[in-house]
Protein backbone atom coordinates (compact mmCIF):
# COMPACT_ATOMS: atom_id res chain seq x y z
CA UNK A 1 0.00 0.00 0.00
CA UNK A 2 1.35 3.79 -0.71
CA UNK A 3 2.07 5.74 2.05
CA UNK A 4 -1.09 7.89 1.49
CA UNK A 5 -3.77 5.09 0.99
CA UNK A 6 -5.58 6.15 4.47
CA UNK A 7 -4.74 10.36 3.98
CA UNK A 8 -7.17 12.67 2.46
CA UNK A 9 -6.34 13.14 -1.02
CA UNK A 10 -7.83 16.45 -2.61
CA UNK A 11 -9.24 15.40 -6.57
CA UNK A 12 -8.48 17.60 -9.52
CA UNK A 13 -10.94 19.45 -11.43
CA UNK A 14 -10.81 16.70 -13.93
CA UNK A 15 -11.71 14.16 -11.20
CA UNK A 16 -14.18 16.20 -9.68
CA UNK A 17 -15.75 16.34 -13.17
CA UNK A 18 -16.08 12.50 -13.27
CA UNK A 19 -17.27 11.99 -9.82
CA UNK A 20 -20.30 13.80 -10.56
CA UNK A 21 -20.86 12.08 -13.39
CA UNK A 22 -19.99 8.43 -11.70
CA UNK A 23 -22.57 10.12 -8.51
CA UNK A 24 -25.15 10.70 -10.92
CA UNK A 25 -25.43 7.38 -12.50
CA UNK A 26 -25.57 6.28 -9.07
CA UNK A 27 -28.52 8.47 -8.37
CA UNK A 28 -30.20 7.21 -11.29
CA UNK A 29 -29.50 4.02 -10.95
CA UNK A 30 -31.39 4.26 -7.06
CA UNK A 31 -34.26 6.52 -8.79
CA UNK A 32 -34.55 3.36 -11.20
CA UNK A 33 -34.73 0.52 -8.82
CA UNK A 34 -36.74 2.58 -6.43
CA UNK A 35 -39.77 2.98 -8.80
CA UNK A 36 -39.48 -1.26 -9.41
CA UNK A 37 -38.68 -2.58 -6.34
CA UNK A 38 -40.79 -2.88 -3.12
CA UNK A 39 -39.33 -0.83 0.44
CA UNK A 40 -37.99 -3.30 2.90
CA UNK A 41 -35.05 -4.26 4.71
CA UNK A 42 -33.64 -5.70 1.48
CA UNK A 43 -34.67 -2.23 -0.67
CA UNK A 44 -32.14 -0.98 2.40
CA UNK A 45 -29.41 -2.81 2.29
CA UNK A 46 -29.74 -2.55 -1.53
CA UNK A 47 -29.47 1.40 -0.76
CA UNK A 48 -26.68 0.91 1.68
CA UNK A 49 -24.29 -1.21 -0.88
CA UNK A 50 -24.88 1.31 -3.65
CA UNK A 51 -23.50 4.24 -1.32
CA UNK A 52 -20.34 2.00 -0.69
CA UNK A 53 -20.13 1.52 -4.22
CA UNK A 54 -20.32 4.67 -5.00
CA UNK A 55 -17.86 6.02 -2.43
CA UNK A 56 -15.09 3.04 -4.25
CA UNK A 57 -15.48 4.66 -7.33
CA UNK A 58 -14.59 7.84 -6.43
CA UNK A 59 -11.59 6.25 -4.91
CA UNK A 60 -10.83 4.52 -8.04
CA UNK A 61 -10.82 8.18 -9.85
CA UNK A 62 -8.31 9.25 -7.56
CA UNK A 63 -6.09 6.29 -6.85
CA UNK A 64 -4.11 3.50 -8.36
CA UNK A 65 -4.46 -0.09 -7.28
CA UNK A 66 -1.60 0.64 -4.90
CA UNK A 67 -3.01 3.53 -2.84
CA UNK A 68 -0.45 6.13 -4.48
CA UNK A 69 -2.59 9.12 -6.00
CA UNK A 70 -3.54 9.64 -9.70
CA UNK A 71 -2.48 13.02 -11.23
Amino acid sequence: MHESTFEYLKPTAEQLEKMARVRAGFADLLNMLGGELPPGPDATYLIRKLRECAMWANVTITRHPDGSPRT
